[in-house]
């Protein structure tokens, strides 16, 4: 298989990719579009004229953003609570151009369950989304070209999933595990909806967007954030040398979601604007998708997984 390539360097920003894209009469929805890595998502691709729709557990968060830019609206989605979900695609009227699934959590400290049982880690950055993208797949499939881009990361390079004990039931929590799982479970998603809905016309890939400093690393402990050389002993950040600024970090995001490069592609995993590399996963694995991330017997696996739930 030919890996797609791109112009684009890992240090290239999302206006940049977006260039001379016109995405006038698109509509475009982005969760977690209120900050971080949402919020450069939904500026770049507002910029190029789309009709973005911000899908965020706060609203008011995004209103800075309205004012900001025309186009924009807001939306309450809570991607933990399926309820929240049904309402949100309930609400949804006409075609649908894009969906980004950027919303996530990062490494809670200690289990957490959603009202079915579920993981928080792998309900919200799996479930929340899997259950969005069928509630509004008529939506996708009224549009032309429809896209899904799923936000994952490089931590997919570390765990499969698990299904003997995805919600941790029978094993100590784990948090860095559990968030490994949920991110590898959405390329499964990626995958899954390339296999399901190819037919349909839409497609769907997922990404990687590097390490950035956003509000994902709420959780993460000192310990934690000093090994990755992003603070300081009086526990200050740095910013260090692989370390992307929000807006090259959205870069691969909108790339997946708005350019004409990506016409056709589908089923693909990407990191610094490029198509990975399918590898082996391990702890010491620095880049590429891991195999157990594309798997399609995997991807088949966890849909039936969990489509009686978010069905």
């Amino acid at each position: 298989m030919t890996l797609t390539t791109t112009p684009y360097g890992s240090r290239a920003t999302a206006s940049e990719v977006l260039d001379g894209v016109d995405l006038s009469g698109r509509r475009m929805i982005v969760t977690g579009g209120a900050s971080g890595l949402g919020l450069e998502t939904v500026r770049a691709l507002a910029g190029a004229g789309a009709q973005v729709t911000v899908a965020t557990r706060n609203p008011a968060a995004a209103e800075p953003l309205v004012k900001e830019l025309p186009g924009i609206r807001t939306a309450a989605l809570d991607l933990s609570d399926l309820a929240s979900v049904r309402a949100f695609c309930a609400e949804w009227n006409g075609p649908l151009d894009g969906l980004v699934a950027n919303a996530g959590v990062m490494m809670l400290p200690t289990r957490q369950v959603n009202a079915q049982g579920w993981e928080m880690q792998l309900a919200t950055n799996y479930l929340g989304h899997f259950a969005l993208a069928l509630g509004l797949r008529t939506a996708l499939q009224a549009a032309e070209n429809p896209r899904v881009t799923v936000v994952s990361s490089g931590a997919q390079l570390r765990a499969g999933v698990d299904f003997d004990d995805p919600q941790f039931e029978h094993h100590p929590y784990d948090p860095f595990l559990a968030y490994a799982q949920s991110k590898t479970a959405d390329v499964l998603l990626a995958v899954g909806i390339s296999r399901r809905w190819a037919e349909h016309g839409i497609t769907a890939n997922a990404c990687a967007p590097g390490w950035i400093h956003t509000n994902l690393t709420r959780h993460l402990d000192r310990a934690t954030m000093q090994a990755l050389g992003a603070m300081d002993a009086d526990g200050n950040l740095l910013t260090p040398a692989h370390y992307k600024t929000p807006a090259q970090g959205a870069a691969t995001t909108v790339l997946l979601a708005a350019s004409p490069l990506l016409d056709g592609v589908n089923g693909r995993y990407f990191e610094d604007n490029q198509e990975s590399e399918v590898v082996d996963g391990g702890p010491d694995v620095m880049a590429g998708v891991a195999r157990w991330s594309v798997d399609p017997a995997a991807a088949d696996r966890l849909w039936d997984h969990a489509l009686p739930v978010a069905g």
